[in-house]
């Protein structure tokens, strides 16, 4: 038998080790933006097209290479971040495996232009796939400015896994926003399509923070920080009130590198359980300075998730310095059982003068005093009050005494005592009568805990949850409205406007057409805000449209592979839906169970779970045998 294995040519063997590192246009953004920030550039820019498709530029004035370290940077695990293993252990750069520049030169077509700072000549190249087309001196500014084109010209199977240029932009969005809060003290701008999305300047990080989310984010903050000898903590938590529908802004930063930990985010979440709702989510903007030898950061291509030597010591620091973040701001409740609350006085204003109280007080007062005093005389009737006095009386004279009032002489004959016991049978039996006409006639309908709705039928009883009910019914008129053409919407007397963060902005703008089919007519207002002019009439009237819409786009975040309008159909009729703890009355209940059971499938919501429960008859009469 022949030999069969063979050493792969650099071209695949790079291709191979991309599709490790760059997985859409958002990675390689990742990577040139972290070598600027390692080339210890205090001002980036970041210029793509097409949401990354067509062009992606960074530009920095860093430290620049020479022309050998611009041929070298290109190659396999070259790189100057580590000289040996031990160095993996005492990494604080943001990149060291030596493979980020070769995988995007592996898969685009990518022009650099670079200058050290003492020179007056700087490097141009011009790669495609690996291959070096061109290497010249150039006239360029100090620094570096790499241009990345036609990404995945040479593997067009993962080009078409690319998903639509919202998404793409958004996750460039994402990975532009990390890096820059990771690096406050760095002047960054991102420009997509000619049109400026961020332009940061330096500063503290809370004025970072509300640069990138948005000016009404200040009052959102609460400080956080403490130090211990395992980790320090310093950043910003959001004020309970202010959680939102949607996960999107929260980061953990360890060492100034944004990372990804589910089980720092659960000690967080538990800091603020009381505070939130279940499906609520607290932002956060938490930075971790550890030791380098105490973490692992080459466990994962992308560097997003870290090994931590003691992660449990950080997990209980984690959370108890948010706790205690809530309650020294006052925001968590307190109740102090020792403060008297009528002595709470506040502080008179200022400059305002403060006078002795004054008694008044009665000299002529006497307590022993026995004389009557005056009493009004009554008030004189008019002739028409006694008229109508006396109509009123008339109602009265014809009717017969009442026979609660009649008195029955007391006889003890058998006579009477046998004409008064068939009345009392008489009387049972017809009250029992009564009961079963109207169990035929009239269906029974109750509510329990204003939760579920509880109604019989002559084999037992239905249990229907009111919640998942409507939810059903609502789902169902939405996707007929949209098959229809779209449902029609009222509108409203005062548009509402609706302000979101960058990244959710495009995604919505990618909604718009199908957010209209459903009868919510929205439109694009101004930079990342929205108008909302009309919507439709299943949706209550006090329903909070900026939370509505942040639900419908975690949904279409987190839905997998469901279709677009399926994943905002589900979202909408969740949220209009009737509410737990609300009280419907008997023609509401009827109507609900009517719809429900009109439904094409009206045992399940739209995500699977069981609306109705039935308990037969024999299963109760089970319960109550001996």
């Amino acid at each position: 038998m022949s030999d069969i294995i063979q050493l792969l040519p650099d071209s695949v063997a790079n291709q191979i080790a991309a599709g490790e590192v760059i997985q859409r246009p958002a990675s390689v953004i990742k990577e040139l933006l972290e070598n600027s920030v390692d080339a210890g550039s205090n001002h980036i820019q970041l210029i793509i097209k097409d949401a990354g498709r067509t062009l992606i530029q960074v530009i920095d004035n860093g430290c620049g290479m020479s022309p050998t370290d611009a041929r070298l940077c290109f190659e396999r695990h070259a790189t100057s971040k580590i000289k040996n293993a031990n160095d993996l252990f005492n990494i604080r750069s943001k990149g060291f495996r030596g493979e980020a520049m070769a995988s995007i030169a592996a898969i685009a077509h990518v022009e650099m232009k670079t200058r050290l700072h003492e020179e007056e000549l700087g490097t141009l190249l011009e790669l495609e796939g690996t291959e070096v087309k061109k290497q010249e001196p150039c006239q360029t500014q100090a620094g570096t400015a790499i241009s990345v084109k036609n990404l995945f010209f040479n593997v067009p199977a993962r080009r078409n896994f690319l998903k639509s240029n919202a998404v793409e932009t958004k996750h460039i969005i994402d990975e532009f926003q990390r890096v820059a809060l990771g690096h406050s003290d760095i002047e960054f701008s991102m420009h997509h399509n000619g049109q400026e999305v961020f332009r940061l300047n330096k500063g503290p990080l809370r004025q970072r923070i509300v640069q990138l989310l948005g000016g009404n984010t200040n009052q959102k903050l609460v400080p956080l920080e403490e130090e211990t000898s395992i980790v320090k903590l310093k950043g910003f938590i959001s004020k309970p009130e202010f959680a939102k529908k949607t996960r999107g802004e929260q980061f953990f930063f360890v060492n100034n590198r944004f990372i990804k930990s589910s089980y720092l985010n659960h000690a967080v979440i538990t800091a603020y359980d009381d505070l939130i709702s279940k499906n609520s989510f607290p932002s956060y903007f938490i930075y971790m300075e550890v030791d380098p030898s105490f973490i692992d950061i080459n466990i994962h291509p992308t560097k997003t998730e870290i090994k931590f030597e003691d992660e449990r010591a950080i997990y209980a620091i984690m959370r108890s310095t948010v706790k205690q973040s809530l309650g020294k701001y006052n925001i968590a409740p307190t109740i102090d059982f020792e403060q008297e609350n009528s002595l709470n006085i506040p502080p008179p204003p200022k400059n305002k003068e403060v006078f002795q109280p004054q008694i008044k007080h009665n000299p002529d007062f006497n307590p022993f005093e026995t004389e009557k005093k005056h009493t009004p005389k009554p008030k004189r009737e008019s002739p028409l009050e006694k008229m109508n006095r006396d109509n009123w009386t008339k109602l009265y004279d014809n009717l017969e005494k009442s026979p609660e009032k009649e008195t029955i002489e007391p006889d003890t004959s058998r006579e009477k005592h046998s004409t008064l016991q068939p009345k009392e049978n008489e009387q049972k039996q017809l009250s029992t009568d009564w009961a079963d006409g109207e169990a035929e006639t009239e269906q029974k309908t109750f509510q329990v805990h204003n939760k579920y709705i509880i109604t019989t039928l002559k084999s037992g009883l239905v249990m229907i949850d009111q919640h998942r009910a409507h939810e059903r019914v609502l789902y169902e008129k939405i996707i007929n409205s949209i098959e229809k053409g779209g449902a029609s919407s009222q509108k409203e007397l005062f548009p509402r406007t609706i302000e979101l963060p960058a990244t959710d902005f495009e995604l919505m703008v990618e909604m718009v057409e199908d957010v209209r089919a459903m009868g919510i007519d929205l439109r694009v207002f101004g930079k990342n805000t929205f108008v909302i002019e009309g919507t439709a009439s299943y949706i209550p009237t006090n329903t909070d449209l900026k939370a509505l819409i942040e639900e419908m786009l975690e949904s279409y975040k987190n839905e997998g592979d469901l279709d677009k309008k399926d994943k905002l159909a589900r979202a909408l009729a969740d949220r209009s839906a009737v509410k737990y703890g609300q009280v419907m009355h008997k023609e509401e209940m009827n109507n609900l169970i009517d719809e429900l059971f009109a439904c094409n499938m009206p045992y399940y919501t739209p995500s699977g779970k069981p609306v109705v429960i039935t308990i037969p008859l024999d299963e109760l009469e089970k319960r109550f045998a001996k």
